[in-house]
């Protein structure tokens, strides 16, 4: 199955010490990774067919820290779906003015709702297909643009219905807001003052957050599985649906 990767910050952050970390788990996620950085109503989206390990959009990355609030990344192992471009996580799609990023871990079987809106994948993936769905459904419960906290009771609703079809662990942004949604694996951390060092489980990489950071910095991490060996992750239950914003882990 694919792995995910999200941020939450309350202030421009970089993710090139998890990025770091998450890219290493490509070997056996060889087929695509994708990355999304939201820069104000803006997204910068890079994608590429090829491995987190071997692909120069990767390295691009790596070597061009992007500083943003709210990101989202993904490699792939594809169970649907080709290797192509099109395939490729996140996916991106537009509503109510703003842009929604979606990327899925997880294979669903003989999910095929009807797509009668706006929102049509372009690729062959559960996934996008997935996507298209709540975002229809979305658009179909809130006439104008609703709260996060609308949005977030709206989700707890929906996701239930294409969990049904298997494994649903997937990431939805917004720009505002990070909503994490577990079937299987996931965790979180919340970075905050007084930071600590911390060493990723998968390279030889330690960093001292504390040099890097101000006291009112805040940043939630979310991954499919912990990237440090330092840190108490918080694993999420099956079903659960998480929303982060400003670094922080609402209703927490």
């Amino acid at each position: 199955m694919c792995q995910l990767l999200g941020m939450n910050a309350n202030t421009p952050t970089d993710v090139m010490f998890s990025f770091t970390g998450f890219a290493t788990r490509a070997e056996e996620h060889k087929d695509g990774f994708g990355i999304a950085f939201f820069e104000g109503a803006g997204v910068r989206l890079l994608v590429d067919a090829q491995s987190a390990r071997s692909s120069p959009v990767a390295e691009m990355v790596r070597r061009f820290p992007i500083h943003s609030q709210n990101i989202i990344a993904h490699i792939r192992k594809a169970t649907q779906g080709q290797v192509t471009l099109a395939n490729t996580h996140p996916f991106v799609r537009e509503l109510w003015g703003r842009y929604w990023v979606f990327a899925h871990n997880g294979d669903l079987k003989g999910f095929a709702p009807r797509l009668h809106g706006a929102f049509r994948p372009v690729g062959e993936t559960d996934s996008e297909r997935a996507f298209c769905w709540l975002m229809q459904e979305l658009a179909k419960a809130h006439a104008s643009v609703p709260t996060i906290a609308e949005l977030t009771a709206t989700l707890r609703e929906l996701a239930p219905v294409p969990a049904a079809h298997g494994t649903f662990n997937f990431m939805l942004g917004n720009g505002q807001a990070l909503w994490a949604h577990c079937s299987t694996h996931l965790h979180h951390i919340v970075r905050q003052h007084p930071f600590a060092r911390a060493s990723l489980q998968d390279e030889d990489v330690t960093v001292d957050f504390a040099a890097h950071t101000s006291a009112s910095d805040r940043v939630a991490v979310i991954v499919t599985e912990p990237l440090t060996k330092d840190e108490a992750w918080t694993k999420f239950a099956a079903g659960e649906l998480r929303v982060f914003v400003d670094g922080a882990l609402l209703g927490a």
